[in-house]
């Protein structure tokens, strides 16, 4: 397995050209205040130089012979955008429990998934998450973070394989319990599946409540073992207010930067006060807590407290992958709850959310998140001038009021293009959607008899 996966991650490197120049955008967001003007480091009329993995240069008139040159006339380019927090494999169950909550969807769509007899094979994981690895590619994704409920360690290796296949890079965030062989096993996937890849990041998974102390406890363990974050599910829902989360934390001895909480909606004043003191992040999944009731998370207080938070697509249960939309909702939702347009999150918040911040929560930024040059080649190139976006009036809120992943034309990872010209790139799109239909129809007929 070792020297298969290791090949693989050979062969991509190669593919990558020596140098790219992307000539001619009409405004580039930097999200380096240091290269360009404001906040989100605009520059105007210029070219970015790619070398190999990485960014070489940005500026007006570059010149580099032997460079492949991509036209980005009247263009839009920026960093990629940094999914924090998703269940890849949940692809296979879009469209399950519409009508229910939190709880009720896990009972029904993903608890069940845990019986030997209905769980997901390893060519099923497979399926499941290339196809949604397509789908965050078509919007400008180039970091995803995945939270893998790791059903069986066949399921492990399925998922693992088709995130390297993707070309993305990616952090594999691993559910495990106190079990000695889990724990053995998860090591084992860390040595052989994601060490070996420079594209890909380990972390640890767990649920902080009291029924599952122990495991927790063993999982905090080994990510201080493993040197590695502990990602965990914390108060999505307001019946898990009696999980009494912070105190299993506390007892678990995870509280720390180390730590990073998905949803975070049901916080009190003092809970908030406790992440800003002990540097914790949290994972902001809006288009998922409105699908499933969970309510509304309080951005403006979590900014005041210097909590960091980054944006999440949380896999099946927003049934799509776009993280426009996903931008939309976390601006819109404050407003909305608020009655105030000019409440945290502005516009460049949530454009800062989506790369910046992302990358600092994960402790990535001095590799992504931003065209700096020296860091690695991740970045987007948007077309504005498609029916959706035009006419220009005012780019900067446009590309989050109006952008759509139509928008989205090249999606390079490592100065590799995954989207080239609004095509997937080296895929057949057609054969693995018909790989996850073979799954979810298969997983439909055993969940709903």
């Amino acid at each position: 397995m070792l020297s298969v996966v290791v090949g693989s991650f050979c062969a991509l490197a190669q593919a990558a050209p020596s140098k790219t120049l992307i000539r001619g955008a009409a405004l580039i967001f930097t999200m380096d205040s240091t290269i360009g003007t404001g906040e989100l480091g605009i520059v105007e009329n210029a070219d970015i130089l790619l070398n190999g993995d990485k960014i070489a240069q940005v500026g007006k008139n570059l010149q580099e012979s032997g460079a492949q040159v991509v036209d980005a006339t009247g263009k839009i380019v920026m960093p990629g955008f940094v999914d924090v927090h998703n269940h890849l494999w949940q692809s296979l169950i879009r469209g399950c429990g519409t009508d229910k909550n939190l709880i009720g969807w896990l009972d029904a769509c993903v608890f069940p998934l845990f019986n030997p007899s209905i769980t997901l094979t390893e060519t099923e994981a497979y399926a499941g998450v290339r196809l949604s690895t397509l789908d965050l590619i078509n919007t400008g994704i180039t970091t995803t973070v995945d939270w893998s409920h790791a059903f069986t360690p066949q399921f492990v290796r399925g998922n693992i394989r088709a995130l390297s296949d993707s070309g993305l890079r990616f952090v594999f965030a691993h559910l495990g319990t106190a079990d000695p062989t889990s724990i053995a096993d998860m090591k084992l996937v860390k040595q052989t599946m994601i060490d070996p890849n420079p594209r890909a990041t380990f972390q640890v998974a767990s649920h902080p409540s009291e029924a599952f102390r122990s495991d927790l406890i063993a999982m905090s363990k080994l990510a201080k073992e493993l040197g590695v974050k502990l990602h965990v599910h914390l108060l999505e829902n307001i019946a898990q207010r009696e999980d009494k989360a912070f105190d299993v934390l506390k007892e678990a001895n995870a509280l720390g930067p180390d730590l990073l909480g998905a949803h975070g909606i049901h916080l009190t004043d003092q809970e908030i006060n406790i992440l800003a003191e002990h540097d914790v992040r949290i994972l902001h999944n809006p288009l998922s807590n409105m699908r499933l009731a969970s309510g509304v998370i309080r951005l403006p207080e979590l900014k005041q407290a210097g909590v960091q938070v980054g944006l999440g697509i949380d896999g099946g249960t927003n049934d799509t992958s776009d993280m426009f939309n996903d931008m939309r909702a976390a601006l819109g939702l404050q407003r909305a709850i608020s009655l105030q347009a000019g409440i945290f999150p502005r516009v460049a918040d949530v454009l800062r959310m989506a790369t910046v911040d992302g990358a600092k929560l994960l402790d990535m930024f001095d590799r992504i998140g931003s065209l700096t040059p020296g860091k690695k080649a991740d970045l987007i190139i948007i077309n504005p001038g498609n029916i959706n976006f035009a006419p220009s009036f005012d780019w900067v809120n446009q590309i989050v009021f109006n952008g759509q992943p139509v928008n989205v034309e090249w999606v390079f990872v490592d100065g590799q293009s995954l989207k080239r010209k609004g095509e997937l790139v080296d895929v057949d799109p057609e054969s693995i959607m018909e790989a996850a239909q073979k799954a979810a129809t298969r997983i439909r007929r055993d969940l709903l008899p």
